[in-house]
């Protein structure tokens, strides 16, 4: 569902405790505030163990002395359902069994403790993310319009890349994935595609350019389609090369497409989004 690899770097510059267990709570913010769709949030944290003949104490969250000193050094990271990742430094040569599950749930009130605090800061992968953070988008486009994507040799595919600097992959059954490395080039990338598959509907509003003016209308061309846009439905006087936004109103008795002219502002602001 998300086609990226992420790498988190996690800088501690200074540390009397788990760094690492740290840097699994950090990273989950950090990639939460990006829009990585983690399926649940995820916490580490740090438990130790003292043992002095028969009695003992499990420590959580523990401090430099209490690793350097201690007999345990356990690291359990996990969310609010179940653990992901444990790590483990035994000095005793052998755990007891009810003394290892007794750290489990000591570990797993800790760590609901600490997802709750990390809650309050940002708690699902957010929507509305910076500029910056790179995107990815899938496109549906009929299988039968795929060659038209991908262009001779790949030279539509290859053009496409160049030109907006994200990365597409077409599958055979016409999904299209699209990675960019911030909205726009995303964006772009996948309005041009929609152009080249793009499969008129009536009633539809598409943006298209005005290829030749005569004088009972305008041929209006968007992707590879062209249509009339007859004099009586146009407003004002259009030019060669104009960009016009045009509503689709079907085609003539000899399957020629019939465009309407449309420049209403609410009509363009509904096209950009």
């Amino acid at each position: 569902k998300y086609p990226y690899t992420i790498r988190v770097l996690a800088d501690v510059t200074e540390s009397n405790g788990s760094s690492s267990m740290a840097s699994v709570c950090a990273g989950t913010l950090a990639m939460l505030g990006a829009g990585v769709p983690l399926a649940r949030p995820v916490a580490g944290i740090a438990l130790g163990l003292v043992v002095e003949g028969d009695r003992h104490q499990i420590l959580s969250d523990i401090l430099g002395d209490e690793d350097h000193l201690g007999d345990m050094d356990f690291k359990i990271a996990g969310t609010a359902q179940g653990i992901t990742a444990i790590q483990l430094d035994n000095k005793l040569g052998a755990l007891d069994p009810a003394m290892l599950t007794a750290a489990l749930d000591q570990a797993r009130l800790g760590r609901l403790h600490i997802l709750d605090k990390m809650a309050v800061a940002i708690d699902q992968a957010q929507e509305s993310v910076p500029a910056h953070v790179p995107r990815y988008e899938r496109v549906k486009v009929n299988p039968s319009r795929i060659g038209q994507v991908i262009g001779p040799g790949g030279k539509h595919l290859k053009e496409l890349q160049s030109r907006t600097g994200a990365k597409v992959e077409v599958n055979q059954d016409g999904t299209v994935i699209v990675m960019g490395r911030d909205r726009a080039s995303t964006r772009d990338a996948v309005r041009a595609i929609q152009a080249i598959s793009i499969e008129l509907k009536k009633d539809g509003l598409y943006m298209g350019e005005v290829r030749t003016v005569k004088d009972f209308g305008a041929f209006v061309r968007i992707a590879d389609h062209d249509g009339l846009v007859h004099r009586s439905v146009l407003k004002g006087e259009p030019t060669v090369g104009e960009k016009m936004l045009v509503r689709v109103l079907g085609s003539d008795d000899r399957g020629r497409l019939k465009l309407a002219h449309a420049h209403d502002a609410a009509e363009i602001d509904a096209l950009n989004r």
